[in-house]
């Protein structure tokens, strides 16, 4: 069950929700169920802001709370590893890839970077690199500093001296081609050297970048554009990914965007290239590259003085021309950072160092609640607003009704409050010793402040739930889900629609996604014949998903793809279903108390109970024939092993691995003896030699496709 997904106004209070709980020393079953449902939460929440930072170029939260966030996910998954998934965003880069632009496959990962925010933070990454080294070569130690740029990443391609490509950092992996919209970009050389340096250009070069915008000339645009009543933009890094990501590279030609370059990612064939990333700056440099004046060179005998510029970064920030949310340190030699390694997606030999916050008291005004996607409900502090750390912050999450309870906060209480990490508002405690007496105490409410059902907070949790599935504040949300690929996999129905035909009053419970009014559709801007024709045809092609799918798509907590299929197979009538007791249910193995209770309290609201016969009436699949649940036909793919690399002509890598997924296959990341199948598409990496060294079958999509139909033919002539 995937969790609620924040808006705009709530997700930097959501992304600290249950931060202060701790797992006990021993956790309980009970307890591990919790801390799995804050995983698979964060993992959400992360997901969705780097979708926000990446796609939309429109964050709702800082870099600061997003790290946080981060943080707080990989620090579980290392606590409790049982729990880890092999598509977590803590092993992959953050990142995601428009459909607009040409996808391009980087030559090397562009990774990210661990962060520190404190001193002591820094100084451990300082200690763990010195037992990592062999003791014959730690003398050789030394780091450089560099101030980390908030704008977009790039990557710059040259041939014999030619700028020929360039990308936005997308996934990490692959990117997006922006080549036109960076030829605009005054300060990338598109041929080098520049001017009178007397160097060869190496045969090959890739390096990484930083797009920026200057803040007064930010300032000066957006002044310009308000004159003209056009939109303006809401900060320098924004109007600079928004710029590079244009589809007419002439709006990009227009604005005031710049470059500073800062990694070599690959150099083939240069002259003496150079063998520390010290030495990499004075080569970009006399190639032409734009290369930042406020790198710093230490040696690691100089790592107080490097500590005392790092952690006064601050200052630094407030002399540039420039937005910067930090600095990088590096181990400065090459070979040490090969020695050094990464782990998972970070080099050990770099982090990035983020400033702390402070403590300050303000009055706590009110207790709000939010509904979330899933129907938890979250109390919200409603703050004064109090400025920390040159933030105004008026409100801050409270976790749950217990952290409230436990520090006995009331409203009309003085609170002390700081910016976790210098990142996320949250209240520390009431400050008993100032009240007068006018404080009130504040208790959850019983019923949905959006829908009116009654709230259930399920024993043994912490969390308050509406579990109503026609709730207005679920709606958008619920809907996503429904029609998401692996549930009723409406095409072409995505966040867009769901949004629009909600806010225009089209869908108002799941059953009216088989009601919408499509002459009321075809009036809508973009929405011609051709497209709702085709948007008709899928939902009403979805009507005969299996009920398993329609099951999963309704959301209900716990109940996953997998669990979906288990209860299907014992209850092929969701009229069945609802009528079936906890115990029933519960005794299907692989079915606990926990599913069975959140099954039973989801049927035993009317509007959910109504659903079903609604969806029934409209044709939707509600039950299974008999002989179909017993029949279970082997899947064409099942006991085989694949790779896949390379961009593939339609396919996404996520719908390529449910494609394969979805016939029993199983795709893995690495070529070994035991891979059946490599797929390969453009720009295939090194998989594709390593398959071709172990005699592994190499396919493309189209072959794929083809095993695919050949041995679901094999299947049913069996």
């Amino acid at each position: 069950m995937d969790p609620e997904t924040p808006t705009p106004e709530t997700a930097a209070e959501t992304a600290e929700t249950g931060a202060q709980e701790s797992a006990p020393a021993e956790a309980t079953g009970e307890d591990l169920e919790q801390i799995r449902q804050r995983i698979e939460h964060l993992r959400e929440l992360v997901r969705y802001h780097q979708y926000r930072y990446y796609v939309l170029d429109d964050p709702i939260i800082s870099d600061a709370e997003f790290d946080a966030l981060f943080l707080e996910l990989q620090e579980l998954e290392e606590k409790y590893p049982q729990f880890r998934t092999p598509d977590s965003p803590t092993v992959r880069v953050g990142g995601f890839v428009s459909d607009r632009f040409r996808r391009v496959r980087h030559p090397v990962p562009v990774l990210s970077l661990a962060n520190a925010f404190n001193e002591e933070e820094l100084r451990a990454w300082r200690q763990r690199i010195l037992r990592l080294l062999p003791e014959e070569r730690r003398g050789e130690l030394a780091y450089t500093v560099e101030p980390k740029f908030d704008g977009l990443t790039v990557v710059l391609h040259y041939d014999h001296g030619l700028f020929v490509l360039g990308a936005t950092r997308g996934d990490g992996e692959v990117g997006e081609d922006i080549t036109p919209n960076l030829r605009t970009v005054r300060s990338l050389p598109l041929r080098i050297p520049v001017g009178d340096v007397k160097m060869e250009p190496p045969a090959r070069l890739v390096v990484r970048g930083e797009a920026y915008v200057d803040v007064a000339d930010f300032q000066e645009f957006n002044r310009r554009q308000a004159e003209r009543g056009e939109r303006t933009f809401a900060n320098p890094r924004n109007f600079a990914a928004g710029s590079l990501r244009q589809l007419d590279s002439s709006v990009t030609a227009q604005r005031p965007i710049k470059l500073w370059v800062y990694q070599i990612l690959v150099v083939e064939g240069a002259e003496n290239p150079p063998r520390s990333q010290w030495e990499a700056f004075d080569y970009l440099r006399n190639l032409g590259f734009p290369v930042c004046p406020e790198n710093r060179h230490y040696q690691d005998s100089q790592f107080d003085e490097l500590v005392e510029y790092v952690v006064h970064w601050h200052e630094l920030r407030d002399r540039l021309p420039y937005e910067i949310d930090g600095v990088v340190v590096k181990v400065d030699s090459f070979e040490l950072q090969e020695m050094l390694g990464y782990t998972g997606k970070d080099p050990r030999w770099a982090i990035a160092y983020k400033s702390g916050g402070e403590e300050v008291v303000t009055t706590l005004l009110d207790i709000q609640v939010n509904v979330g996607r899933t129907g938890v409900i979250t109390p919200v502090a409603v703050l004064e607003p109090v400025e920390i750390g040159g933030v105004i912050v008026k409100s801050a999450t409270l976790h749950n009704e217990d952290y409230i309870r436990e520090l006995d906060i009331r409203i009309g209480d003085k609170v002390l409050v700081t910016r976790a990490g210098g990142v996320i508002p949250k209240v520390l405690r009431p400050i008993k010793e100032l009240r007068t007496g006018q404080e009130r105490i504040w208790r959850m409410p019983t019923t949905c402040p959006s829908c009116g059902q009654p709230l259930v907070r399920p024993p043994g949790e912490v969390a308050v739930y509406c579990v109503n599935n026609a709730c207005p504040a679920q709606l958008v949300r619920r809907v996503e889900h429904f029609v998401s690929r692996g549930a009723m996999d409406i095409r072409g129905f995505g966040s867009k629609q769901a949004e629009l035909f909600t806010a225009k009053g089209f869908i108002k419970n799941l059953a009216d996604i088989y009601r919408l009014p499509w002459d009321e559709i075809l009036k809508l801007e973009g929405y011609g014949p051709k497209r709702v024709e085709n948007l008709r045809q899928a939902v009403e092609e979805s009507k005969n998903r299996p009920v398993h799918r329609l099951l999963f798509g309704l959301g209900i907590r716990f109940v996953g793809s997998v669990v979906a299929e288990l209860i299907v197979q014992h209850f092929p009538s969701l009229y069945r279903l609802m009528d079936a007791s906890e115990e029933e249910m519960a005794a299907i193995e692989g079915i606990g108390p926990k599913i069975a209770q959140s099954i039973a309290q989801y049927f035993s609201l009317e509007p959910n109970r109504q659903l079903i016969r609604e969806l029934d009436s409209l044709g939707v699949r509600v039950e299974e024939p008999e002989a179909e649940v017993k029949e279970e036909r082997p899947k064409p793919f099942a006991g085989l092993r694949f790779v896949i690399t390379g961009t593939l002509p339609h396919f996404t890598r996520n719908e390529a691995i449910a494609f394969i997924e979805d016939r029993g296959g199983k795709v893995t990341s690495s070529v070994s003896r035991s891979t059946d199948y490599v797929v390969v598409g453009e720009n295939p990496g090194s998989k594709l030699a390593k398959a071709q060294a172990l005699g592994v079958k190499t396919i493309t999509e189209e072959e794929l496709l083809a095993l695919a139909r050949e041995r679901e033919q094999a299947n049913a002539d069996s």
